[in-house]
């Protein structure tokens, strides 16, 4: 069984300043290396980074001694991104994970490695601990949601590759934002995979700030 892992990074880091997220260092380190050193170190030999065209030539020197790791242009939403990268590959089955969120272990990629073998379509996520109020538009409360089977989704999601590559030409054009939410519109099941708090997306520079606590630790 071949895997392959596709790194989403086209994004612009609008919320996060004047300079992209994913080349910032932690510890003399960058964010997106630490991402991609995890599934490296989890086994995963084929590694796409879909990226920004403006950092194309920044993670090609970062990467030029990784024979696992290739970079392409992502696309202008998440959606095209992710295709662009099942374009670029040939498996049985591919894991998809934000470059943004450098805190993912690798005993998590591979349990849920092992995890989409059995199940097809899994999608790493953590049991929500808020309460979540639902509310209207004039800012009214309108209920309180039973949080005991609420989840919050994280990646990596991993999906049979023939699948996701169907679903993805399927919805071809429209603005999913959750890989796992298309192969669910496809009338697929999808399987929670138990993640971890600490993998958090970096948005804002309070979520660099959390990181470096995190890899303090």
């Amino acid at each position: 069984m071949k895997f392959s892992a596709i790194i989403t990074a086209g994004g612009t880091s609008s919320r996060f300043g004047n300079t992209n997220k994913l080349l910032e260092k932690i510890y003399g380190k960058e964010i997106i290396k630490y991402t991609v050193d995890a599934f490296t170190n989890a086994g995963v030999e084929d590694i796409v980074i879909c990226a920004n065209v403006s950092i194309i030539s920044i993670l090609s020197d970062i990467f030029a001694d990784y024979k696992n790791v290739r970079i392409i242009e992502g696309g202008t939403t998440r959606q095209e991104s992710v295709y662009n990268g099942l374009q670029a590959v040939d498996c049985d089955y591919v894991l998809i994970h934000d470059g943004a969120r450098p805190m993912i272990t690798s005993e998590i990629i591979k349990k849920t490695m092992d995890e989409v073998v059995e199940k097809k379509a899994v999608s790493v996520m953590t049991k929500t601990v808020d309460t979540i109020k639902k509310v209207d538009e004039n800012g009214k409360i309108i209920t309180t949601i039973d949080r005991i089977q609420l989840y919050n989704t994280q990646t990596p999601q991993a999906f049979e590759y023939s699948l996701i590559k169907e679903v993805h030409e399927k919805y071809k054009g429209l603005n999913f934002t959750d890989d796992a939410g298309m192969v669910e519109e496809f009338g697929k099941d999808v399987y929670i995979v138990e993640g971890d708090y600490r993998n958090i997306k970096v948005t804002t520079k309070s979520d660099l700030a959390l990181v470096k606590i995190y890899l303090n630790e």
